[in-house]
């Protein structure tokens, strides 16, 4: 029997509605529209980015890959633990789809490859549900890293060639 495409859960935890693709999709929206104000040049002229703010951790912003109408980028706290390790937590991979205008997190650097159209595709099932949790993860926390202050539209970064 084919896995429900919706999600594991039927209920969304932020407001108790069914969840289906649509609000997925506005999770989406949400996502770039915080990002939007967190990175007002979302044509990325420039390849990393570091915002500070008095109460929180700097915050590290990396692009990993531009095309003409999306961009992909890493977003983290970067900083070392008790015994001096690098840590990056969290470790946000999103795609951005200027054209679309709407983001969404990755858990890395490539999708992994599915089809919406087979309902039945265990792999598919798993990566809608799974992107419940990341995408709710991505909103709440860009709009934490907003509260405190943080944004790139003034960091110090230097800009690409013809950017």
């Amino acid at each position: 029997m084919p896995h429900d495409i919706t999600t594991h859960e039927p209920y969304c935890p932020c407001c108790g509605q069914p969840r289906r693709i649509a609000h997925l999709v506005d999770l989406y929206e949400r996502s770039y529209a915080l990002l939007e104000r967190l990175i007002p040049e979302l044509n990325l002229p420039f390849e990393r980015a570091v915002s500070k703010s008095p109460t929180d951790l700097p915050l590290v912003l990396t692009v990993v890959e531009r095309a003409p109408y999306t961009a992909e980028l890493r977003l983290t706290y970067e900083f070392r633990d008790a015994d001096g390790e690098r840590r990056l937590a969290p470790d946000m991979w999103i795609k951005v789809y200027r054209d679309a205008r709407v983001a969404e997190a990755l858990d890395c650097g490539q999708r992994p490859t599915w089809l919406a159209q087979i309902f039945g595709d265990a792999q598919a099932h798993d990566y809608l549900h799974d992107q419940w949790g990341r995408n709710h993860m991505l909103a709440k926390w860009l709009d934490y890293l907003l509260g405190h202050g943080h944004g790139f539209a003034i960091a110090a970064r230097p800009r690409l060639p013809n950017a």
